[in-house]
């Protein structure tokens, strides 16, 4: 099993995805991470010079070596990855998609200042402005994270919760 997890930044790809690695005994990837270790640069530069282009680029070959790759895996995708080309048809070829949905002003309540700073689109904004970027952009990105194989509202559940509950599902999808 594949197991791309989808969403937001900040909505808790990362986090999850190692607790459901560790839960199940395998792998965990961050797409974000795997590229700014092989590039050598962070996201936000990467962007800043090279450009989205060639960002959005990176995360398709990564998808593409993840089709490749023998055994399980959880995957942690960037949150642009499913809004670039045919990106989530093929990561619901590959594996399973599970899209973590939270409000705008829950994502805004999870961001450390650290968190803000590292998302270029995100810097220097109070929270009132955060709130009304993420809703804007959120909704521009709906149409291509509801192609996910499972969406999850992830409201009301402790990280604990989510974890037990996107194997379940994720085990009824096999």
């Amino acid at each position: 099993m594949k197991l791309f997890l989808i969403g937001y930044m900040g909505c808790g790809k990362s986090s999850l995805g190692r607790k459901i690695a560790k839960a199940c005994d395998v792998e965990f990837y961050d797409m974000d991470s795997m590229i700014e270790q092989r590039e050598g640069a962070s996201v936000s530069d990467i962007f800043h010079f090279a450009g989205e282009q060639y960002f959005r680029e990176k995360e398709r070959a990564l998808i593409e070596e993840f089709g490749s790759m023998e055994g399980d895996m959880v995957i942690s995708t960037g949150g642009g990855a499913p809004t670039w080309e045919d990106n989530m048809e093929r990561m619901n070829e590959i594996g399973v998609s599970v899209y973590l949905r939270r409000t705008a002003k829950q994502i805004a309540s999870r961001l450390s200042p650290h968190g803000r700073y590292k998302r270029p689109k995100l810097r220097g904004l109070n929270d009132e402005e955060l709130v009304a970027f993420m809703t804007t952009n959120m909704a521009e990105r709906e149409p291509f994270y509801s192609r996910a194989t499972i969406t999850l509202d992830c409201e009301e559940m402790s990280d604990e919760r989510l974890v037990e509950t996107i194997i379940d599902l994720v085990k009824k999808n096999e």
